[in-house]
């Protein structure tokens, strides 16, 4: 398939990744603003300048200069491992330690960049395609529960409906895949969404509420939540998610960079991770939360076979049009959760499948490879599974032994340091 493409569809590519990454990105103010009992006006403030900060972190990645963007088709959005630390930051210290701790993270992670990203063989296609593949595995059971219903506590859950509509949705996909030619085989995943949608709406399943709470129009204020406040533990809390949070943005630059045949080198990762702290630096100063580098949208990448940032582009400009107009942002929450969790499973069950191909390159005639992938995979799964294993633990270590992906990162750096040594190649 061609990489190039007019503006209609690059619009309309634009809108696939934005409807592949809504529901992450707004899963994230909705978690925080209800751990932190907002109300229904802050709740509607957090989200639409969540999604308006979106598309300006995203613009920071695409755009290309001396001193930030990586410019690869990725988009960011609020990193899910930023939660739970924030509501405890927010419960303990209030919300304006909460952005102060943001600010200062940013600060950190611009003036690392440079350091970060002279440990570019630390990297090796063994580590990052065992982190991507990790990345795609844990993120399947989400997938599965949206499928459900979304939540695995409820009466409804897997209701005959929800997995009908959760696999006609995965059907179409596959038929699109399968039978589609050119454009609109790039286009499976929104086809799916959008007919799955239909669907859900001929059988009652389709919720309006959200487009009529929702106001018309909103203008995004700095400081609306009050004066940033500084507190030492909670800034040191937040500098260790943001490193979390470059380890896995370093795995999705690698896995872009594979998929569209770019190496990625020391001053690429340097402008990448300013750009992701430019970003988590505005993200305070707003009101929001920090940004990384979404995973889901990699499956997207490679499933569309669109390599071009154009399309990345159009999504940046919906989400800070969506960020100023609610109720046209509220369209995109109206999609059920099956319909959703069908078009996930495809995009996660993808993210895995670029890490299996990026570990294609490692030599399992080496039996300590294979250890190194077994543990770290393992790791990664198992502990993300069962995250109250280290509940006897300080606060501080759980944020990095909790997340699957942290850990899987750290064991496959360490394994393969300890193995093969300070070298870009796993031999």
């Amino acid at each position: 398939m061609t990489n190039e493409t007019g503006n209609g569809k690059s619009a309309v590519l634009g809108l696939q990744h934005l409807l592949a990454m809504y529901a992450g990105a707004v899963a994230v103010p909705l978690l925080i603003g209800t751990g932190l009992g907002f109300n229904e006006a802050q709740m509607t403030y957090l989200i639409s300048i969540d999604i308006f900060m979106c598309g300006i972190a995203t613009l920071l990645q695409l755009t290309v200069n001396k001193f930030f963007g990586i410019g690869l088709p990725v988009v960011l959005g609020c990193a899910i491992q930023a939660v739970a630390p924030l509501i405890l930051i927010g419960q303990k210290q209030g919300v304006g330690t909460v952005y102060g701790s943001i600010i200062a993270a940013g600060v950190f992670v611009v003036l690392i960049a440079g350091f970060f990203s002279k440990v570019e063989k630390l990297f090796p296609p063994i580590v990052t395609g065992t982190v991507i593949t990790t990345i795609g595995l844990t993120l399947i059971p989400v997938a599965i529960t949206k499928m459900g219903g979304g939540d695995a506590a409820a009466p409804s859950f897997g209701d005959p409906t929800n997995l009908v509509l959760a696999a006609v949705t995965i059907l179409l996909i596959l038929a699109v895949q399968v039978f589609g030619r050119g454009f609109v085989r790039s286009i499976a995943v929104l086809v799916g969404l959008v007919a799955g949608t239909v669907l859900a709406a001929f059988l009652g399943k389709v919720d309006l509420a959200a487009i009529g709470h929702a106001p018309m129009f909103h203008v995004p204020q700095p400081f609306y939540f009050g004066t940033p406040k500084f507190e030492p533990f909670s800034i040191l809390l937040m500098i260790i998610i943001s490193i979390v949070s470059m380890v896995e943005s370093t795995g999705v630059y690698f896995a872009l960079g594979d998929i569209v045949g770019k190496k990625i080198k020391e001053d690429d990762l340097k402008r990448g991770y300013r750009a992701e702290g430019l970003a988590v630096v505005l993200g305070g100063l707003f009101n929001t939360f920090p940004y990384t580098g979404f995973s889901q949208n990699v499956g997207l990448v490679q499933l569309s076979g669109i390599k071009t940032r154009r399309p990345i582009y159009f999504s940046a400009i919906f989400l800070i049009i969506l960020g100023l107009f609610p109720k046209v942002g509220a369209l995109a929450q109206i999609i059920p959760e099956p319909v959703l969790g069908g078009g996930m499973l495809v995009m996660f069950g993808m993210v895995a499948v670029q890490g299996m191909k990026m570990l294609s390159k490692v030599n399992y005639n080496d039996e300590k490879n294979l250890l190194i992938i077994a543990i770290s995979i393992g790791f990664g799964l198992g502990f993300n599974s069962m995250p109250t294993l280290f509940a006897k633990l300080p606060e501080t270590l759980q944020m990095f032994t909790g997340n699957g992906i942290v850990m899987s990162s750290l064991s496959a750096i360490v394994l393969n340091l300890i193995f093969h040594g300070y070298e870009r190649e796993a031999k």
